[in-house]
């Protein structure tokens, strides 16, 4: 005789409510809202001055608040490719380029390499020192460098028994900004080098002393290629920054002088718009100097990831 057992009873399970959209969206705000003040800040002190410099470069405005903005167009942009003062400062854009790139990049390797071994409080002694000229204000160390090239009295021409006049010269006065900005730098891109030293594993030093390499051949096929995204940074703040590095020297001791000898992209822009009082230049220069520079730092960031070698 069988007994039917009965089946047992499927329970559902009990239905979870789902919380309403406005309800969900407020659990997944708190992370936007973290970084919604400093995108706030971002807009309103980098996009949106930049928005407005753009719309400025299409009127010719002379800065003053009753004199009305008149609409030209391209005109701002066309007068541009036809001064010759434009193409001058270019140049001299591209040689401070390349005046400041031994200061940046070859003086900082050679020294991180030289003082790699320097351990211990004269560590942070040696540090302190080389990045002490960074910490010095430009106007302040632009008056001290007044004095030590001065022609009459000053320490350089004293030592070399010369009496020339290195800022006020137009063939020495580019050298001379060059030399001075790269003296303020120099500090800065030999930590940077450093800290990229430091991060480069010890291992495989190690391993290639155990093979027999040499310390030179250590430092061109292990050293050098590891420490490129570093040098590649280095070349990249050199080439974006270098105009805007020297316009607080420039200001303070030349002024663009002697006779434009000093005037890069980054000064005749200010000039146009504040001494010339020709906002829609200055702003229309500013635009293709900032459309320019994205697009050479486009290309060597394109590069850097190319040729730079990386610890993985």
């Amino acid at each position: 005789m069988f007994v039917e057992v009965p089946a047992p009873a499927v329970v559902a399970p009990p239905r979870v409510a789902r919380p309403s959209v406005p309800r969900r969206l407020l659990r997944a705000a708190p992370p936007y809202l973290y970084v919604a003040p400093a995108l706030a800040l971002l807009v309103i002190w980098t996009y949106r001055p930049l928005v407005q410099t753009a719309q400025l470069s299409f009127y010719s405005w002379n800065l003053l608040p009753t004199s009305p903005a008149t609409p030209v167009g391209l005109d701002n942009y066309a007068r541009l490719f036809t001064l010759p003062a434009v193409g001058a400062s270019v140049w001299r854009t591209l040689e401070v380029i390349g005046g400041l790139l031994p200061f940046t990049v070859v003086i900082p390797v050679l020294v991180g390499l030289l003082t790699q071994r320097i351990q211990g409080r004269a560590r942070a002694v040696y540090q302190a020192m080389v990045f002490a000229p960074l910490l010095v204000a430009p106007v302040a160390s632009a008056t001290v460098w007044e004095w030590l090239l001065d022609p009459g009295a000053g320490l350089l021409n004293k030592i070399l028994g010369t009496s020339t006049n290195w800022l006020h010269d137009a063939t020495w006065a580019q050298p001379a900004i060059i030399v001075i900005t790269g003296w303020h730098l120099l500090g800065f891109a030999v930590l940077v080098v450093a800290a990229g030293l430091a991060n480069i594993n010890r291992d495989y030093t190690e391993a290639a002393l155990i093979d027999g390499a040499s310390r030179g051949q250590i430092t061109r096929w292990i050293t050098l290629p590891l420490l490129s995204p570093t040098l590649v940074f280095l070349v990249l703040m050199t080439v974006l920054l270098s105009a805007q590095w020297t316009f607080p020297l420039i200001d303070t001791i030349t002024q663009g002088g002697p006779s434009g000898a000093t005037t890069n992209v980054y000064y005749l822009l200010w000039d146009y718009s504040f001494h010339s009082f020709d906002a829609g230049l200055g702003t229309s220069a500013g635009i293709l100097l900032f459309v320019v520079f994205g697009l050479v730092a486009l290309v060597l960031v394109w590069l850097s990831e190319k040729l730079a070698f990386h610890d993985n």
